[in-house]
């Protein structure tokens, strides 16, 4: 029996956390790949706000905002300790989240995409966002990852937006930010992260359903 379903884009960064947390709690939700420029009537009858992702858990809860996913599957598996690192630290996960999904996605959307915005001047974003990303900067450098030595759930909800802003200028990037770049490598190539970015085929009404391990080659104990 699956658990629930996802509706999910591969390269949006709110879709990819989504799935890094389903893949280590070992989620099983069918799963529904789609292009937001051709969006389901299913999945806007499920959401009509129209983002990605969107779960619905077994009980036929919706779940419309990634954190929400995040914390669901973790909470209900973490074999990775991802939850029980960030509670050693109080609000400061919660606090680095908030800023990134917050401060520093405005000017990530600024930076990458200035021309959409009247208002935007490229160095004046990548300057604000470089201010957002130097207290990572410090902390990686000193930990390791965002909050110790160990991965956490700060980690993983906020490194794919490091991703994102990192592939806009990538030597600009590496040479500004050493430590965020040798903590974004490695989890570009964390299991977890390769399989969840692999591409797969737009889902079609017609299709037959595909449960989340099936869908991106992951291996269930």
């Amino acid at each position: 029996m699956t658990e629930g379903l996802l509706y999910t884009f591969r390269r949006c960064p709110y879709a990819m956390r989504a799935r890094i947390a389903l893949a280590a709690a070992e989620f099983e939700p069918e799963v529904r790949e789609i292009v937001l420029a051709r969006k389901p009537e299913s999945f806007l009858a499920l959401s009509p706000k129209g983002t990605v992702p969107v779960m619905r858990t077994r009980e036929g809860r919706v779940l419309e905002e990634s954190l929400d996913i995040v914390y669901m599957a973790l909470e209900t598996r973490d074999p990775r300790g991802w939850m029980a690192t960030a509670r050693q630290y109080g609000s400061v996960a919660d606090e680095l989240i908030a800023n990134n999904d917050g401060t520093f996605k405005r000017h990530l959307d600024r930076y990458k995409y200035t021309t959409r915005y009247d208002d935007a001047d490229r160095d004046s974003e990548y300057r604000e966002a470089c201010a957002c990303l130097q207290p990572l900067e410090d902390r990686v450098a000193s930990h390791g990852h965002l909050l110790s030595d160990a991965e956490s759930v700060a980690d993983v909800t906020i490194w794919p937006f490091v991703r994102q802003f990192a592939n806009v200028e990538p030597d600009k990037f590496a040479a500004r930010f050493p430590g965020l770049e040798r903590w974004r490598q490695q989890w570009q190539v964390d299991p977890l992260v390769t399989a969840i970015m692999k591409k797969v085929p737009e889902w079609q009404p017609d299709a037959e359903p595909v449960g989340f391990g099936a869908t991106y080659g992951l291996t269930r104990h």
